[in-house]
Parts: C-alpha cells; sequence; structure tokens
C-alpha cells in the first residue's frame, strides 16, 4: 500500500533526487560505522585468539551461563546456521562445550568452560580500550544506544507498523 501511494505521488512532482545521495543515507552511516567499531573491536580480540562474534556469545554466557543454542541466537540476532558453526568452533577451541537439555534432548544448551571464563578479566580491558577511542561520555553512550535499539526494535516490529502509524497520522 505504501508503495502505491509513493508511486501515486511521483506522478504529480518531481522526486527529490538528492535523498539519494550516499550522504543522505542512514543505512550507509550505520553499515560504516558499524564496520570501523567492529573493526576496532576485531583488533584487539585477535590479540585473545577471538573473533567479534565469539566476543559476543561470550558476553552473553558470562551473563547467563548454559543458555539454549536458540536463546543465543535470539539475543545476538543470528540464524542456526551461522551459530552452531560458530558454537563448534569456540567448543573446538576450550571455550565452551554444549551438552543436550537432560529435560528436553532437543534443546542443546552451551556452558562456558574455564579458558572462557578466564578471557573476562582480558575481554574487559577491550571494552575499555574501544570505550576510549570512541570519545563519548557515559550519558552520551547511553542515549546513542537508546536511540539505536529504538531504531532496531521498530525494524523489527515489521512492516504492518509503519503502514498503521502512516494512516494514523492522516
Amino acid at each position: 500500500m505504501i508503495w502505491e501511494s509513493l508511486l501515486s505521488a511521483q506522478l504529480y512532482e518531481e522526486p527529490d533526487w538528492s535523498l539519494l545521495s550516499l550522504d543522505n543515507q542512514l543505512c550507509f552511516a550505520l553499515y560504516a560505522t558499524t564496520r570501523a567499531l567492529t573493526n576496532t573491536y576485531q583488533h584487539k580480540l585477535k590479540e585473545l585468539g577471538l573473533t567479534y562474534p565469539q566476543y559476543l556469545v561470550l558476553l552473553v554466557l558470562w551473563e547467563n551461563d548454559g543458555l539454549t543454542l536458540t536463546r543465543i541466537g535470539q539475543l545476538l540476532h543470528l540464524d542456526h546456521g551461522t551459530l552452531t558453526p560458530l558454537i563448534k568452533r569456540m567448543e573446538k577451541s576450550g571455550l565452551v562445550h554444549r551438552r543436550r537439555n537432560s529435560c528436553d534432548e532437543r534443546e542443546v544448551q552451551v556452558w562456558l568452560q574455564d579458558k572462557g571464563v578466564g578471557l573476562k578479566s582480558a575481554v574487559s580491558q577491550v571494552h575499555e580500550y574501544v570505550t576510549c577511542r570512541l570519545g563519548m561520555s557515559e550519558q552520551e553512550m547511553s542515549e546513542l544506544m537508546a536511540d539505536l535499539l529504538g531504531v532496531l526494535q521498530r525494524l523489527e516490529s515489521g512492516p504492518d507498523s509503519f503502514e498503521s502509524s502512516k494512516a494514523s497520522s492522516r
């Protein structure tokens, strides 16, 4: 429905082509920033023998050890096909181990091994390094995170929410 309104609007007025400029793309600003931030983490994590996705898994397990693969995937926005090989590599390197849930054999839980637990202190130094590189106050970082999580929530709520908000504003 939104596309039909956009198409009909284009019949009556010339589109603003500057909106298609790379400098005007929020998606590109987020993409470039994400790449730069991830690269900053990866540079330091490599010294610890970790990849950025492994770092994210460790963060989740340090908060709540023994989560299921499904829950880890939900928290990290990773699908099963991406997460399973990642966890297998982490298991092979001695960071975690997988175990079937005794109550439900279909569920696989992931538990930290001593090596994974032991990296917490070193990883906290990586976090401090990246925080310093950002040059932002805690308040600025909190506000930015809240804004980004709000964008994520709106995008994940689906296209119907956009349609209904457009209709209610008329």
